[in-house]
């Protein structure tokens, strides 16, 4: 008789969700430096258009992490995992081989409803596996190991393109697809027990969403969460035509943009310190407000620079930027969870599914406008900023209420 294989709980399953979670996050950041190629190869007509490339993957995930909760819960986690990187791979395929632009979105596409599968039920197999302090820990490493994968992601995006077609990016993608597949495969035990399933139904989605948005503070908090994010998604964007086209970097291109998650990851360690003694929601307001006010200031440095500040300049106002994104970063989505408990998981999910669409709709529109200059780029953060502030002040009489009590 076989002995059941014991459950995977170590430093290898804090490896294998890591590596399962940053799939999405490679799929982004390795492809910015060859938007350009892809583009020219594909023979976009209006070079923004390139970032569709980007901002379609992550339409993909917004819209495909909304199911996943459900049919983990539903089929078990191992084969929801299973669809999620069987689309990845299947996606990445399409990409590899397009030869027009809408082939390449419906691989990108593909992608990102496949990466939002990792995404999503990795969280619930660590819910699975442990609990109390122990979660937290194990969480905090995987997401410490999430965040850093932008930092490397476009130096290997750029070395790819040292030696080989842009093509090959995709096939590193679809690669590392398939050995996270069969490490997965062999390694981690299913989690979810037959008697602990339920029947995939919508109804549930339903339910939460309704709470959600009858629920002014997750609404609110939702919607700032959205904002926060949309002008970064649109420097993501863009990052490959102001640092190539604008200020002329070539080939550093990478260390430039990577330099910059430098500040969030800072910024992340410094709000697990806050958050015990400063309360989430004056943090937020805050962040949300020096935004608003450094982003003002450079848009009128920008102007009178023509639209083209000095480069130093710029990286000192985006690491500023991005810092106080970085205390924003778990504190918004914890805040709008805080009245969710009772339906956590599938809340996640809609949550998430929300503040991602606001994300790509206005994160697209800042990208779409670059025009050869900053100013874009600065105003977007500026007003994004304000609209930030103004959901956070939405939310800030029922948060001082719930204070109150």
């Amino acid at each position: 008789m076989t002995a059941a294989r014991p459950v995977l709980r170590g430093p290898e399953f804090i490896a294998l969700a890591a590596f399962m979670m940053s799939v999405f996050a490679l799929s982004i950041d390795i492809t910015i430096p060859a938007l350009a190629l892809i583009g020219r190869d594909l023979n976009v007509a209006n070079a923004n258009d390139a970032q569709y490339i980007v901002s379609v993957l992550v339409l993909g995930m917004a819209l495909g992490q909304i199911f996943y909760g459900p049919l983990s819960d539903s089929i078990g986690r191992k084969p929801s995992i299973y669809v999620g990187l069987a689309l990845f791979s299947s996606g990445s395929v399409l990409s590899m081989v397009a030869t027009d632009f809408p082939t390449m979105l419906a691989g990108r596409l593909l992608q990102g409803l496949g990466a939002a599968g990792p995404r999503i039920v990795i969280m619930a197999l660590v819910r699975d596996q442990f609990a109390g302090p122990a979660m937290a820990r194990v969480m905090s490493l995987v997401i410490t190991v999430f965040v850093t994968v932008p930092m490397v992601a476009p130096f290997i995006g750029q070395g790819i393109l040292f030696v080989a077609s842009w093509r090959a990016i995709f096939i590193l993608l679809l690669a590392s697809s398939l050995l996270v597949l069969v490490w997965f495969a062999i390694r981690q035990q299913e989690t979810l027990t037959a008697a602990a399933r339920r029947p995939f139904a919508l109804r549930p989605i339903a339910t939460a969403m309704r709470e959600i948005l009858s629920s002014r503070s997750a609404l609110a908090y939702t919607i700032a969460s959205g904002f926060a994010f949309s002008a970064v998604f649109g420097y993501i964007n863009s990052a490959q035509q102001i640092f190539h086209d604008l200020y002329l970097v070539g080939d550093y291109f990478p260390f430039y943009f990577s330099s910059l998650t430098i500040a969030v990851g800072t910024a992340t360690l410094a709000n697990a310190r806050l958050v015990a003694f400063v309360d989430m929601h004056r943090m937020c307001s805050y962040s949300a407000c020096v935004q608003a006010v450094l982003s003002i200031a450079y848009f009128a440095v920008t102007w009178a620079h023509a639209g083209v500040p000095p480069i130093w300049g710029t990286m000192a106002y985006l690491a500023l930027i991005f810092f106080c994104l970085g205390i924003m970063f778990g504190n918004l989505n914890a805040l709008a969870m805080t009245q969710m408990g009772h339906i956590a998981g599938i809340a996640a999910s809609v949550i998430g599914t929300l503040s991602w669409l606001i994300t790509v709709v206005f994160g697209t529109l800042i990208g779409q406008s670059y025009d050869g200059t900053l100013l874009p780029l600065v105003g977007g953060f500026a007003v994004l900023s304000l609209l930030c502030s103004a959901a956070l002040a939405w939310a800030q009489v029922k948060h001082s209420a719930k204070l109150g009590n």
